[in-house]
């Protein structure tokens, strides 16, 4: 495996799918991805050097907008793992 120049990396046109997986799975999971984070991050408000209290309510507010389709998913995903075991402990328990 040839690690390439490291003082001068070359880079390719972008992202492409491996050669072992279906295609059709890479644009599914890539459209998804689109989906749910749209927007670049928005760099401006990541400074490591600054401390968090100096984050106003302006900054916190467009990074959660940042992260909406991911905050919607943990959501979706929390309310599935919550409500389908308890849906299944009615139908097991009240089979009436």
């Amino acid at each position: 495996m040839e690690l390439g120049n490291f003082s001068k990396p070359t880079y390719g046109p972008g992202l492409e799918a491996p050669g072992s997986s279906p295609p059709g799975l890479v644009t599914m999971a890539h459209g998804f991805l689109r989906l749910v984070q749209p927007n670049p991050l928005p760099r401006e408000l990541i400074n490591f050097g600054q401390s968090q209290s100096e984050f106003s309510r302006e900054d916190i507010h467009e990074l959660l907008l940042y992260e909406l389709g991911f905050l919607i998913c943990v959501a979706i995903g929390v309310l599935f793992i919550i409500l389908v075991p308890l849906v299944g402990c009615c139908f097991c328990c009240c089979r009436c």
